[in-house]
């Protein structure tokens, strides 16, 4: 009896496989659904927007930037400058280079942002 009973388990599990694979055979011959319809949409209205009416602003009443401070120097020490530079002592002297410029400009900053405070 259990000969039979593997035997009905076999056929049993043939079968619902059999009917699966039968599902998906049909999936591809499937039509696909017709396109919602399109509906008209009107656009929104133009909506003009006024800007606000512009107010005087106020003139300060002096600068705190000395005449005397220029623009910023043009440093050595660029990306490309220390990629081009032969070797390591020359890398350095254009760091050190670079780095008296920055403190003397931060000085002249420095004296700036005092006479204003």
């Amino acid at each position: 009896m259990t000969l039979r009973r593997g035997l009905k388990i076999l056929l049993a599990a043939g079968a619902g496989l059999g009917l699966a694979g039968c599902e998906t055979l049909g999936a591809g011959r499937v039509k696909p659904a017709a396109p919602p319809p399109v509906i008209a949409v009107s656009p929104p209205p133009v909506v003009q927007v006024e800007p606000p009416p512009a107010q005087a602003r106020p003139r300060p009443e002096r600068s705190c930037v000395p005449r005397s401070l220029g623009p910023p120097p043009r440093y050595p020490d660029t990306d490309a400058a220390l990629r081009n530079a032969a070797g390591a002592a020359d890398r350095y002297q254009l760091l050190a280079a670079g780095r008296l410029l920055r403190q003397k400009r931060l000085a002249e900053l420095e004296r700036a942002i005092a006479a204003c405070r």
